[in-house]
């Protein structure tokens, strides 16, 4: 990367002391040096940031993830050094309203390249039952009056997560989401560094691509099903319910170490015997015990159902696609896919 262009277009406070050193460098190493020194320096919030900045950048980015794998994303608690390499980076790619201690060391970065993943498509209002069908799609049959009320408030920026009437910030588990998201991320990058802007380009069209194809697998994966209804100790799976035309049964509303009540699981017991849901479904980076309990209670099974907040070792896969194409057969296999 050139840095003597780059900086006036990415004047990042922090980025121009450190210029002053990469000048020297670059200057004497710059045709020679394919390691980091000439690489985008860019900072994910969490995994589906990561994801994307390292499959759109390619190898013209260095992407630092703010969480580590197997950490919860909304504990997160942020080291001293990791605040100060928040405010090195060339381009800081986030998603406000999941992770409160990201969004204020962001705010005070002062990195003028940053994009809150949640402006680049519409966030919508999700409680702790989901109805089915999507707005988007036109011709479909009248949605129920919870529909028409998520529908009032779907734009909101108030995205206090966790809060009844908060806009829900799972859009990356929406393929269709994500993949505007992706959209926009790489047109920011192109942005960022001109230098690589085709290549930019060119990884956002396959990875856009990609995600068109999950999301096919997904309208006909789930297409005939027995029950359109599945139940979840994370609430975080909204935006794909209702794409899918499903509807999500949380137990405990979007945050997903919130205890149930009593009164809500014998709701969900009544709701489960009523639509036929055969399955609980936990995620892998929070403890199963609310499931093991409820699905005890009800003689309901459990399965995993994964909100992809980071991969480990336990993930159903590799990678977001993978893990997506596992959480389809998981669904398929609740939901009595024919």
């Amino acid at each position: 990367m050139n840095v003597r262009r780059l900086i006036p277009t990415t004047a990042v406070a922090g980025a121009v002391v450190l210029g002053l050193t990469a000048l020297s460098a670059c200057s004497t190493s710059d045709a020679a040096d394919g390691g980091n020194g000439d690489k985008l320096k860019v900072t994910a919030s969490f995994y589906p940031m990561q994801f994307l900045t390292e499959r759109i950048g390619g190898e013209h980015v260095a992407v630092t993830s703010l969480t580590k794998p197997g950490v919860e994303p909304h504990d997160l608690e942020l080291t001293p050094r990791q605040i100060g390499s928040i405010s090195e980076s060339d381009y800081v790619l986030y998603l406000k309203g999941i992770q409160p201690a990201v969004d204020d060391a962001i705010k005070q970065s002062g990195v003028k390249n940053t994009v809150d993943a949640a402006t680049l498509t519409t966030l919508e209002n999700h409680g702790s039952e989901v109805s089915g069908h999507d707005h988007g799609h036109e011709g479909e049959e009248e949605h129920g009056h919870e529909e028409e009320a998520h529908e009032e408030h779907s734009e909101g920026d108030g995205h206090n997560h966790g809060e009844e009437g908060g806009a829900d910030p799972h859009i990356w588990l929406d393929p269709v989401k994500y993949a505007e998201v992706a959209k926009g991320v790489g047109k920011s990058l192109e942005k960022a560094d001109p230098e690589h802007a085709a290549d930019y380009k060119k990884n956002t069209d396959a990875l856009v691509a990609e995600l068109g194809e999950l999301n096919t697998a997904y309208e006909t994966g789930l297409k005939n099903t027995s029950t359109k209804t599945f139940i979840t100790t994370h609430s975080a799976f909204g935006y794909l319910a209702e794409r899918y035309g499903l509807t999500q049964q949380g137990i405990a509303g979007i945050d997903p170490e919130a205890e149930p009540s009593p009164a809500r699981i014998q709701e969900i017991h009544t709701i489960a015997e009523k639509e036929k849901a055969t399955t609980v479904f936990f995620e892998t980076l929070a403890s199963d015990r609310t499931a093991k309990t409820l699905a005890k209670d009800t003689g309901l099974k459990t399965g995993v159902l994964d909100p992809l907040e980071g991969i480990t070792d336990k993930s159903q896969g590799a990678d977001y696609i993978e893990v997506m194409e596992s959480n389809l057969a998981a669904l398929q296999k609740a939901l009595g896919a024919k």
